[in-house]
């Protein structure tokens, strides 16, 4: 029998997508489901949910719910982990606050950037506790982690733990091709699309319809005005930024126009609140978000509590797929984030890349893709500069890399100077605290 640990279960709706998708495949659908998380309120309602989507949909799965990390990982198949470390107050408040004191303006701040280098100070030691615990109580088991920033927690596991089974999975290829969709009238799923790069500035290399490419009507769509239009999940965005980055390098992002603005040093600059404003870019967005969805999600769990009988759907997210390739050894193709093992042989090895992956009974196999234009392998490693700095800050426990990444962020760098940006650090650092290792806080001669 399948055994699911689910760490950041609190995480109610996303739990309810995951298990809920388990539950529509016959070889997961008796399965033992782990739910852990430090929050016993929001594990409570997670469980009570669980449980009344097993019942809608008949089938024999059990659940508990537990605050004991230990517990729900021994003995288990496949691990889920999806938490924010630090929680959006106070850790997301500081990540915005404080740069923006400095004049350093941000959207998302999650994956890259000084907020995206302190999230990954955050998370990765986290993380790295799981990966212990899986080597000591479920070795073989297949790690599939929602977390950002995907690709430094990527990269960084499996610097310590090299041998550990492990996946980042993101749903911006999946969003993406439904805003294809939308801005072009066609149907999802008769898009087909080959995609390679590193998370969140991953590109589509090939999209079609019917056998014909579809970047002859991107382009033109977009420079008649046409396009894009209005991002249904996302009305207050344009996405205009991905539309002109496509333009000017050829090719277009998988990620969010919010979230691309902050990577680049093109769009949210001092003095141009011209360019933010035509390009419709949402500063300060994740806050609001935030504010927003946990205000929905406190609403839909409570409706969800209230109902006799909770409708179980099939969300896009990979993992209920995974699981049930791995057990059944049926063959589906999905993009992953894995450690570069030669599978992007343009980006450094090492690196987590983001890659079509067959995934069976053998795991996840990524596919080797040789042909990624220059232009975008340049842009690339300047996402890959920041992360790689964070991931050795990390693994050597060295602060002057804190600032390293930092000085290379491409946003970053483009509106601060050095002594700033050292600056910014440090006061990012200070107000942090105790929730960044403790070897953040040994601060050296500049």
């Amino acid at each position: 029998m399948v055994k699911l640990a689910f760490i950041g279960a609190g995480s109610t709706i996303f739990m309810k997508n995951i298990v809920g998708d388990m539950l529509h495949f016959p070889a997961l659908a008796d399965a033992r489901i782990s739910l852990m998380d430090i929050d016993p309120v929001r594990l409570g309602e997670s469980a009570l949910i669980a449980r009344k989507m097993i019942e809608a949909m008949g089938t024999g799965a059990t659940v508990e719910a537990t605050t004991d990390r230990a517990r729900a990982l021994d003995g288990a198949d496949f691990v889920v982990t999806a938490f924010q470390i630090g929680g959006y107050r106070p850790s997301t408040v500081i990540d915005f606050d404080i740069p923006k004191t400095y004049g350093l303006r941000q959207t998302i701040a999650d994956t890259l950037g000084v907020g995206g280098i302190m999230r990954g100070l955050r998370t990765v030691p986290h993380l790295w506790t799981v990966a212990e615990d899986m080597a000591r109580l479920c070795p073989n088991a297949l790690l599939m982690q929602y977390v950002n920033p995907m690709a430094i927690n990527t990269w960084a596991l499996a610097e310590r733990f090299p041998h550990l089974n492990q996946a980042g999975l993101c749903h911006s290829v999946q969003n993406t091709v439904a805003e294809f969709a939308h801005d072009l009238d066609l149907p999802a799923h008769e898009i087909r699309h080959r995609v390679a790069g590193v998370n969140h500035v991953a590109f589509f290399l090939e999209v079609s319809h019917l056998g014909q490419s579809l970047y002859p009507r991107l382009r033109d769509g977009y420079r008649s005005g046409r396009l894009p239009k209005t991002p249904v999940q996302r009305p207050h965005c344009t996405n205009k930024v991905r539309y002109e980055v496509m333009e000017h390098l050829g090719y277009f992002c998988t990620e969010s126009s919010e979230h691309l603005a902050e990577y680049v040093p093109w769009f949210i600059k001092a003095g141009r609140d011209d360019i933010i404003a035509d390009m419709g870019i949402p500063l300060d967005e994740y806050p609001a978000r935030c504010e927003l969805q946990m205000a929905e999600w406190a609403a839909q769990a409570q409706v969800l509590r209230q109902q006799d009988r909770v409708s179980v759907e099939k969300s896009h997210e990979f993992a209920a797929e995974m699981m049930n390739a791995v057990t059944t050894n049926s063959p589906i193709t999905i993009t992953a984030n894995l450690p570069n093992r030669g599978q992007i042989p343009q980006l450094p090895l090492g690196a987590a890349v983001e890659v079509p992956t067959l995934v069976d009974g053998n795991g996840c196999q990524p596919t080797m893709v040789t042909d990624i234009p220059t232009q975008l392998v340049a842009l690339m490693r300047t996402q890959i500069n920041v992360q790689e700095l964070v991931v050795r800050a990390l693994v050597e426990e060295d602060r002057d890399h804190i600032y390293h990444a930092a000085y290379m962020d491409p946003h970053t760098a483009a509106e601060l100077d050095l002594r700033q940006i050292r600056s910014l650090v440090d006061d990012l650092i200070t107000a942090h605290g105790a929730m960044l290792p403790a070897w953040c806080q040994n601060r050296r001669a500049a």
